[in-house]
């Protein structure tokens, strides 16, 4: 599937590989900025990484960025987490690969998603500055894409 990002600029991603619940997927530019941001905000502590971790912080109203992989299976294993995030007015927003995903964490394994909490663990704090102007950058994008994702569900399900 071609992707084309707000440049113009456009990319080959593998829909094969990718689940069908993969929406709303970051394109080649936003997945960049986005893994860049993981990369710093794990130098800082403020990331939980895992399915179990990532649904903890959810339940217990942590607020953050929810990044997914779209490429993970079976798809059971993170379907619940998009309700939840749309529940606790959290955005979330997922990238292709889940080695990337896990490569900008600092580790060897995969990675199915991660949040990221500014402040840290307890989320009292603010984003640290190494990160801060690019986790407000993907913040508002995945937003933005989260919010055209209910509209367009909204709208399909008022024509159904």
């Amino acid at each position: 599937m071609m992707v084309e990002d707000t440049d113009g600029d456009s990319s080959y991603i593998d829909t094969n590989s990718l689940a069908p619940i993969a929406h709303p997927l970051a394109d080649k530019k936003l997945a960049k900025k986005t893994l860049k941001t993981v990369k710093k905000a794990v130098k800082h502590r403020h990331v939980k990484r895992g399915v179990k971790e990532v649904v903890k912080g959810l339940r217990k109203g942590d607020k953050g960025l929810v990044v997914l992989a779209g490429n993970v299976s079976p798809v059971d294993v993170l379907s619940h987490i998009p309700v939840l995030c749309e529940d606790n007015q959290v955005p979330y927003i997922f990238v292709p690969s889940r080695e990337e995903l896990g490569g900008s964490c600092s580790t060897k394994r995969p990675t199915c998603c991660l949040m990221i909490i500014p402040g840290g663990k307890g989320a009292k704090g603010t984003a640290h500055e190494d990160y801060k102007e690019t986790y407000e950058e993907c913040f508002a994008s995945a937003l933005e894409l989260d919010q055209k994702l209910i509209a367009t569900a909204a709208a399909g399900a008022i024509l159904a």
